[in-house]
């Protein structure tokens, strides 16, 4: 994770230079501070989804082709988060019982986007579809297979996955349990 990172901070960096804009000319319209933004560029930090898109808006750049410019991480074409790296958030003292994880960025902003829950029988079967629209899975219990073009991820309870979905998707169970997932779908 920590090399798409740096990847997405030198992608927006080299953008903003061609262009000729200034930290401050993308974080004015933007709406984020300039101090982020170097943070970003420097990757030090990593913008949630809305962020990014703010970002990339403000570098008069189409998303598809902000990312055709990035290096892929293992020559792939999605980005996978493991139950071991979400992060417990601090939040109020006061709450008892709570915990928050981070996942993936997920503030929306002026996006659109549809929430579904997914349940994947063992042995179902369908075709591989597409959609006009980013896909982010989370499974909530079970695990399966998430085959993307021609490449394959095992994923357990706990993990997610962010991919384009105009790229040929589906999700195979081979265990002997469902498989649920939260999926949210950004259109762009």
């Amino acid at each position: 994770m920590e090399d798409y990172l740096i990847g997405i901070g030198k992608r927006i960096k080299e953008i903003r230079k061609t262009t000729n804009k200034t930290i401050n000319d993308i974080a004015m319209k933007a709406g984020v501070t300039s101090g982020l933004i170097s943070r970003i560029e420097n990757g030090r930090t990593m913008p949630s989804l809305p962020v990014l898109l703010k970002l990339i808006n403000s570098l008069e750049i189409e998303v598809t082709d902000f990312f055709k410019g990035m290096p892929q991480i293992n020559n792939s074409n999605f980005i996978v988060s493991r139950k071991e790296e979400n992060a417990i958030i601090e939040k109020e003292d006061e709450a008892i019982g709570f915990e928050y994880r981070y996942l993936f960025g997920k503030q929306i902003n002026s996006l659109g986007f549809e929430t579904v829950l997914l349940q994947v029988a063992p042995n179902s079967k369908r075709e591989k579809v597409t959609t006009d629209a980013y896909e982010f899975k989370y499974i909530l219990s079970g695990e399966c297979y998430y085959i993307i073009g021609d490449e394959e991820v095992f994923l357990k309870e706990g993990d997610s996955i962010f991919f384009d979905g105009r790229i040929p998707h589906v999700p195979v169970n081979r265990s002997n349990i469902s498989s649920k997932m939260l999926v949210v779908y950004f259109f762009v």
